[in-house]
């Protein structure tokens, strides 16, 4: 189906629970974020993202090299999608199945699907094939803990260069041989994944507008949307209120394993 088949990972890759491999929690950290310095602002990501390593380690995974140095990290949740009230994957995105997550941990509810929440490579290591080992190596992690099914948020990576065109038009937007416009979105479907649904409201950012210059050294001074680099769409900016928010959609996947 694919002419264009994703590179191999390395041969001198290993990648391992953080389970297995405790001894990575502090190089875990140092890796740093693929995320815009504003959408690290979200409260949901704020309070349960640092949860997932220090609770669900088997969920987490890091890469390393040949010289043992981490090069990569993906985190998942486990979380039941069919339980009373949901069924379908939510428009709340990102933020939504975190809060899921931890409330079915929370309450005992047996979860039935996992999502991926986040893959990053180490800068230097980028374009080597990391992330579709990563995602390769999540996947089969929930299969070999009997799930059926990977789902994933996923932020396209080049929505930015285009913050006013629609995701709903953007995530359908095909190249010639059929596999999704968008980078990520097409590691995705080269795996197996199905582009399901938009997730219109997987992350807010709210602030005051001297938060919003901090985050992103733009004036915000003037009423209406302001296009922020990195930003998927525009940030409404209430100027005479003293605030602005960021509603970033999302683009579901799913992977049946």
């Amino acid at each position: 189906m694919d002419a264009e088949k994703p590179r191999a990972a390395r041969s001198d890759l290993t990648i391992s629970t953080l389970a297995e491999r405790p001894e990575l929690a502090d190089a875990f950290w140092v890796l740093g974020d693929a995320w815009p310095r504003f959408v690290t602002e979200d409260p949901v990501g704020w309070i349960l993202w640092g949860r997932i390593v220090s609770e669900l380690p088997e969920y987490v995974l890091v890469a390393t090299d040949a010289r043992g140095e981490l090069v990569a990290r993906a985190l998942s949740v486990p979380f039941a999608l069919d339980a009373k009230g949901r069924g379908a994957l939510p428009d709340g995105g990102w933020d939504r199945v975190l809060m899921w997550a931890f409330s079915d941990r929370r309450h005992g509810t047996a979860p039935d699907t996992v999502s991926a929440i986040e893959i990053t490579v180490a800068p230097g290591a980028q374009g080597g094939g990391l992330s579709y080992a990563m995602l390769d190596a999540m996947a089969a992690g929930a299969r070999a803990r009997g799930f059926g099914t990977l789902v994933a948020p996923v932020r396209p990576s080049a929505k930015h260069l285009e913050p006013r065109t629609p995701m709903e038009e953007y995530a359908r937007r095909l190249r010639r041989d059929g596999l999704p416009h968008d980078p990520w979105l097409r590691v995705h479907v080269r795996f197996g994944g199905v582009v399901e649904s938009v997730a219109r409201t997987s992350m807010t950012v709210s602030g005051t507008l001297e938060e919003w210059r901090t985050w992103t050294g733009l004036p915000f001074d003037a009423a209406g949307e302001v296009e922020v680099p990195r930003a998927l769409v525009p940030v409404h900016c209430a100027a005479d209120q003293g605030y602005a928010v960021y509603v970033e959609p999302n683009v579901w996947v799913r992977h049946t394993l």
